[in-house]
């Protein structure tokens, strides 16, 4: 018999779901989700900026000379 409460009572409380504390609104859904996302990608940026340095996006360095355009294979 006391196997059979014990069985039972087993059944019932894994039947029951997670036990556990409840897990407040503010950190479930899409908007906390969100907003952790942006710090990681804010972080993620910061930490690459550091590390490959603030690279020289200035085209002075850049200047070559291109050939005229001419029409290739006219007729």
């Amino acid at each position: 018999m006391r196997a059979l409460v014990i069985l039972i009572s087993t059944g019932l409380l894994s039947a029951c779901g997670a036990v556990g504390s409840p897990v407040p609104p503010e950190y479930v859904g899409v908007a906390p989700t969100i907003e952790k996302q942006k710090k990681q990608h804010a972080l993620q940026a910061e930490h690459e900026a550091v590390e490959t340095g603030a690279p020289d996006l200035s085209m002075d360095a850049h200047d070559m000379g291109l050939p005229s355009s001419q029409p290739v294979g006219t007729r």
